[in-house]
């Protein structure tokens, strides 16, 4: 009775589980098969699932409409660039908050995740002033500097999560031994923590990737990254469905096979330290 219990449970859970992953999905499925359909099937009623005449046009006039791969350069140099650089600042920003912490360090790690809850539009303004006087409107830098400062709170609440699993032992040992601060952080922490790094890489990547709201108001036309590409295809005369389907497929292609390819990776620095 017990194991058919257990069976019954794991078929539930996998079910649920089935479900979901198809709901999260469906949207994603729905974009690529309408960047196949004409403008007219695209907004048919009832919607055409499958049987629909099939066509390649609405790619063909987003490559010849736009310049994809400046800004596909332009999305990878941002959201790399935001995200190493936030790895800089957040590696040894986590390892001071992790061993050697104060009575003050749970407050600085709660006002870290406290910024995230300000709504971006809340200091657009400021921002905007500031690189205008800079000179850095339009530009890629200032885009790595507003996503590194943007996703930095989440880099450094999950590198702090994975290193305080480290055992401090290991770099009181180090230190006996006559390790220096660079040292530690470089042959000790660093090799011991790969996966949450790594995890903690991608997933900034993946935010920065998916970024609109800072790209579409300090770009214009040169730096814009894919998410600006996606915006370019809305009309004053309308949205034409099937060519936006075609541009946000192109956009989110290649963020979706890096999700996929690392995705073994992605799982083990997330899950990392949660088994002793």
């Amino acid at each position: 009775m017990a194991r058919a219990s257990d069976n019954r449970h794991k078929l539930l859970v996998t079910s649920v589980a089935w479900v979901v992953a198809l709901a999260i999905f469906f949207p994603i499925l729905w974009t690529v098969l309408t960047s196949f359909k004409t403008e007219g099937a695209a907004v048919a009623i009832p919607p055409q699932f499958l049987f629909f005449d099939w066509t390649t046009q609405n790619y063909a006039e987003v490559w010849a409409r736009t310049d994809y791969l400046r800004h596909f350069t332009n999305s990878v140099v941002i959201s790399v660039g935001s995200s190493l650089l936030g790895l800089f600042i957040a590696i040894p920003a986590a390892w001071s908050l992790a061993f050697s912490p104060t009575r003050r360090t749970r407050g600085v790690l709660m006002w870290m995740l406290s910024t995230k809850m300000l709504p971006a539009v809340g200091v657009l303004v400021p921002i905007y002033l500031l690189f205008k006087s800079a000179g850095l409107l339009d530009t890629r830098t200032a885009l790595v500097i507003v996503l590194m400062l943007s996703n930095l709170p989440i880099m450094v609440w999950m590198l702090f999560t994975y290193f305080k699993e480290i055992p401090r032992d290991i770099l009181e040992a180090a230190r006996m031994d006559g390790a220096t601060p660079g040292r530690e952080l470089l042959y000790i922490l660093a090799p011991m923590a790969l996966p949450g790094i790594a995890s903690t890489l991608l997933l900034n990547v993946i935010l920065a990737w998916n970024e609109s709201f800072w790209t579409l108001n300090l770009t214009a036309a040169s730096t814009g990254p894919l998410t600006a590409f996606i915006a370019s295809f809305s009309a004053p005369e309308g949205l034409f469905y099937a060519k936006l389907s075609a541009a946000s497929t192109l956009a989110i292609a290649p963020i979706v096979v890096l999700g996929w390819l690392s995705q073994k990776q992605l799982v083990r620095g997330l899950t990392f330290g949660a088994v002793k």
